[in-house]
């Protein structure tokens, strides 16, 4: 009979099965509130405010070349005017949650991965568990409820910046009217837009924060199985953030849109 480790569909169940479940107890530990405090604050420090200069550089230069290639299209059917209000559904909806949930995945995902990794290698996950001390307590939750906390906020100032530099572009660079880009994008921008953006982020969240505490806690030995597990926590992460939005946007569409 062939082993769990041979097939690879039933490896990929198993994973996922292993995700799920370290994400629900991680869960319970937030709820039950079995996590310090002062391990909250230091990664809501790590994940927030040291990401902030990579996502609004993201966020920024991401509305720009948008506004950019937008504008080259709009202006051959003249509709110069609604430039700014395609650049905005686009990064509420879409660009401004999935880029910088791959820009924190590449950052924090793989610190995540590679610090408890570290832990793993040097037998400290064994030792907090003979001090009757939960690993997923003391080093998950806390991560865990940090990037839920954090990443929406990241994603709403990339969002905000990449209006602003958009709107820069169009009028300083472009020449556009300030005032029909304006009275368009807020128009054509609705609250459900914003809406969907902070849903995925926090979606994106919760999935960069268990894959990567799981590709930590469970790496090989070895220096070679701490960076093997940090690529997998940065791809596995990406690969299901970018297949995920596909179906969080099918339903969110659902809900959101099409409800009224």
């Amino acid at each position: 009979m062939a082993n769990t480790a041979d097939n690879p569909i039933k490896e990929a169940l198993a994973s996922l099965a292993r995700l799920t479940y370290l994400f629900w107890e991680a869960m319970g530990s937030i709820i039950a509130k079995r996590f310090r405090m002062r391990d909250l604050v230091e990664q809501i420090h790590f994940i927030g405010v040291k990401s902030q200069s990579v996502v609004l550089l993201t966020g920024a230069f991401t509305g720009m070349v948008m506004c950019a290639q937008f504008y080259i299209q709009f202006h051959k059917v003249k509709m110069d005017s609604a430039v700014m209000s395609v650049v905005s559904v686009a990064m509420c909806r879409e660009l401004g949650a999935v880029l910088t949930a791959l820009m924190v995945s590449g950052r924090v995902g793989a610190a995540m991965a590679a610090q408890l990794g570290t832990m793993k290698v040097t037998e400290q996950i064994d030792a907090l568990r003979t001090l009757a001390t939960h690993p997923t307590d003391y080093l998950v939750a806390p991560r865990l409820l940090a990037t839920l906390i954090a990443l929406p906020l990241l994603t709403a100032e990339a969002i905000a910046l990449g209006m602003v530099s958009g709107m820069i572009v169009a009028v300083y660079l472009l020449g556009l009217d300030p005032v029909f880009l304006w009275t368009n994008m807020v128009f054509y921008t609705w609250s459900e837009d914003v809406m969907m953006g902070l849903i995925k982020a926090f979606i994106f969240a919760g999935i960069i924060a268990t894959v990567s505490c799981y590709k930590g806690m469970n790496c090989g030995q070895g220096a070679e199985g701490v960076g093997r597990a940090t690529t997998q926590a940065v791809v596995t992460s990406s690969i299901i953030i970018l297949i995920s939005n596909f179906f969080v946007t099918l339903i969110l569409n659902k809900i959101l849109i099409y409800s009224d």
